[in-house]
C-alpha cells in the first residue's frame, strides 16, 4: 500500500505543478504575445491532450472481469460504436453536441476527482468528506475547469478560429451561469472550511485560478491531460492486476506505468483518425486538426463515462 499511497501523492502533487506552471506560462506568453494569439495555444493543447488520450483506453480491462470472450469482444465493439455514434453527432449537431459534451464532461471530471480523493483518503487511513461536502465539491471540481473558460470574452477568438458555429454555445444565459458557478463555488469553500480540508480548497483555487487566467483551449487541455487523466490513472493502480503487483513489489513508478502502457495504442489511433479527417476537410490544418481531435476525445468521452460511473459510485459509496 505505500506504493499505491505514493502513486496517489506523487500524481496529486504533480497535477497541481502542472495547473500552477499553466497559470504562470499563460499569464506570460498572453503579456507577450497576446491573448488573441493561437499559434502558441493550439501546439500546447494538442501536446496536453495527447497527454491525457492513453488514461480511457483501458476501461475494457476494467469494465466487466474477463471470463467471457464472447462478452468481451462485444463489449469492445459496443464501446467503439457509441464512439462512432458520438463523432457523427458532434460533427452533424455542433452546437447541440458541444452542449451536451460540456455537461457530461462537467459531471464526469467533478465526480472523478471526488473519487480520486476519497481513495486518497482512504489509503491514508483519513476522516472523508461528508456525502454534501463531496457532493458540492465534485459539482464545483467539474463546472469551474468546464464552463468558466467558456463564459469568458476572449474565448469567442478561439471559437471563431476552431468551429464558429460554437460561438454563441451559452445563448443569452452567461451572466446566470456566471452567478450559480460563483454560489455553489462559495457553498463548496465554505463547507470545506467546517471540514478543515486545506487541501481541496487548495486544488479548487488552482482549477478556479486556471479557468480566469488561461486561455479557454489551454484550460481544458491542461485540465484532461495533467489533472484528470493522470488522477483516473493513479486510480487504475488500484484495480490493474498489473499495477496492483508492481504495489507489492514496492514499485510505485512500474504501477503507474502499467495502468499507462496500455492506453498507448489509443493515443496513437485518436491522432491518425483526427489528421485524416482534418487533411481531408482541411483550410486551416492546425486548428482543423485540434477541432478534430477534440471531437475524437469527447467521443470517446460517452462511453469512458458510463465505465467509469461503476467504479466511481463503489468509491463514492465506500467513502
Amino acid at each position: 500500500m505505500n506504493a499505491t499511497k505514493s502513486v496517489f501523492n506523487s500524481v496529486r502533487n504533480f497535477s497541481t505543478f502542472a495547473v500552477a506552471a499553466a497559470i504562470i506560462f499563460s499569464a506570460l506568453l498572453t503579456l507577450i504575445s497576446g491573448s488573441e494569439n493561437l499559434s502558441w495555444q493550439i501546439g500546447l493543447a494538442i501536446f496536453a491532450l495527447a497527454i491525457g488520450i492513453p488514461h480511457g483506453a483501458i476501461d475494457h480491462l476494467v469494465a466487466i472481469p474477463r471470463t467471457s470472450n464472447t462478452k468481451f469482444i462485444l463489449l469492445i465493439v459496443v464501446y467503439i460504436l457509441m464512439a462512432l455514434v458520438a463523432v457523427l453527432a458532434l460533427l452533424n449537431w455542433n452546437m447541440l453536441g458541444f452542449q451536451l459534451v460540456l455537461i457530461m464532461s462537467a459531471l464526469h471530471f467533478g465526480f472523478g476527482d471526488a473519487s480520486f480523493i476519497a481513495e486518497a483518503d482512504r489509503l491514508e487511513n483519513r476522516a472523508q468528506m461528508s456525502f454534501k461536502t463531496q457532493s458540492l465539491y465534485a459539482v464545483s471540481a467539474g463546472v469551474i475547469p468546464v464552463f468558466i473558460p467558456l463564459l469568458k470574452g476572449s474565448t469567442k477568438s478561439a471559437l471563431q478560429e476552431i468551429n464558429p458555429l460554437l460561438i454563441n454555445w451559452a445563448s443569452d444565459y452567461g451572466a446566470q451561469m456566471k452567478f450559480l458557478i460563483a454560489l455553489v463555488a462559495a457553498l463548496t469553500i465554505f463547507m470545506l472550511i467546517r471540514e478543515q480540508r486545506i487541501r481541496e480548497i487548495i486544488d479548487l483555487t488552482f482549477l478556479a485560478g486556471l479557468a480566469i487566467v488561461a486561455p479557454p483551449l489551454i484550460t481544458f487541455a491542461i485540465y484532461f491531460g495533467c489533472w484528470h487523466a493522470m488522477r483516473h490513472t493513479a486510480r487504475l493502480t488500484l484495480i490493474l492486476p498489473k499495477s496492483k503487483q508492481a504495489a507489492l513489489l514496492n514499485n510505485p513508478r512500474s504501477s503507474f506505468l502499467a495502468a499507462v502502457i496500455p492506453g498507448l495504442p489509443a493515443l496513437f489511433g485518436t491522432v491518425l483518425v483526427a489528421a485524416i479527417i482534418a487533411l481531408v476537410d482541411s483550410t486551416n490544418l492546425d486548428a482543423d486538426f485540434l477541432w478534430y481531435l477534440l471531437v475524437v476525445v469527447w467521443a470517446l468521452t460517452v462511453p469512458h463515462m458510463l465505465v467509469t460511473a461503476k467504479i466511481d459510485k463503489g468509491a463514492l459509496r465506500n467513502s
